[in-house]
């Protein structure tokens, strides 16, 4: 299994926490309402969606409830990279009731459309996932037949959470298709990369076809400073800093090659774009906020501003 999966590797770590405290937040959103089936998507490729998504899975298992992680995009799926499982028979397999025909010596149930032949266990208790699959040549339209809907009826009847890894919004159709079928989606988005247009029009998109969106996941914050408040990263960290209204702190963990992720808060579907509003923006004005903040945490934070100070000191030195 891939070292990020700090959930699974590290459970006492900062990040673990903060995907017990994205669990909770989903969990408590869903308290007047049995939500049972999540799909995880992202305006493009590149904004951490699969990693989020494997984590995510992996503290909802750790409850003890039984969680089927599905490797939605059949296209450019990563999911058995990750859990370091076969990639096929996967999803499309199932969906196109078509298997390798190695594959049928070794079915595990009575027949080839058995959902038991196509689902993989993982090292991680309660949790197990169905992969991608071979990459089919209409993606789509797999995922727009009965077949599918069946499907995912099978699986809320077997499963306690069921965890959709689907495509990114902008580039294909496949993760709107399905945000009709599942009882939320959330959008994980990435600092200073994620645009607001496109945001908007995945946002919209979603709402056209009568989906609901549970919030957004804001990930890879850029840091500077060791503690920040009630805010929570991990893995290759860039310059820059970031504020909260709130005064819990936590120690950062550093991971060699992970993704950083920001407190995941999540938000009703009215507040998605105002709250990325502030951080998603890039052009002049929000660069010039930016340093502001910095001035802001350099006044609470004095050994930050005497850490600057002497950066410059030396390279008046140097020069």
């Amino acid at each position: 299994m891939k070292k990020e999966l700090l959930t699974f590797k590290d459970p006492k770590s900062p990040i673990s926490e903060v995907f017990r405290s994205l669990r909770t937040n989903i969990q408590f959103m869903s308290s007047d309402k049995d939500l049972k089936t999540i799909l995880i998507t992202s305006t493009v490729s590149g904004e951490g969606k699969s990693l989020v998504t494997a984590n995510l899975a992996i503290t909802f298992a750790q409850t003890g409830k039984k969680v089927i992680l599905v490797d939605a995009d059949m296209r450019k799926g990563r999911q058995h990279q990750i859990f370091t499982t076969p990639q096929k028979p996967g999803l499309s397999n199932y969906l196109s009731n078509v298997m390798d025909e190695p594959k049928k010596i070794n079915l595990k149930g009575k027949a080839e459309n058995d959902l038991e032949n196509y689902v993989k266990s993982t090292d991680v208790e309660n949790l197990w996932i169905i992969p991608a699959g071979n990459v089919p040549p209409n993606p789509s339209e797999l995922l727009v037949n009965e077949r599918m809907k069946k499907l995912i009826k099978k699986l809320k009847d077997t499963y306690d959470i069921v965890i959709f890894d689907g495509t990114p919004s902008l580039l294909v159709t496949d993760a709107i298709i399905l945000s009709r079928m599942v009882d939320s989606t959330i959008i994980v988005t990435s600092y200073k990369e994620t645009k607001m247009e496109n945001l908007k029009k995945v946002k919209r998109d979603i709402q056209n076809v009568g989906g609901k969106i549970a919030g957004i996941i804001l990930n890879k914050m850029p840091i500077s400073m060791k503690k920040y408040e009630n805010s929570y990263y991990y893995g290759k960290h860039e310059q820059g800093c970031f504020e909260t209204d709130r005064t819990n702190k936590i120690e950062v963990q550093e991971v060699e090659n992970g993704v950083s992720i920001a407190e995941p808060i999540i938000k009703k579907e009215d507040e998605v774009l105002e709250e990325l509003k502030q951080y998603l923006d890039l052009n002049k004005e929000n660069d010039e906020k930016m340093e502001e903040v910095e001035e802001r945490i350099e006044e609470k934070v004095p050994e930050k501003k005497n850490e600057k100070k002497a950066k410059r000191g030396k390279r008046l030195k140097d020069d």
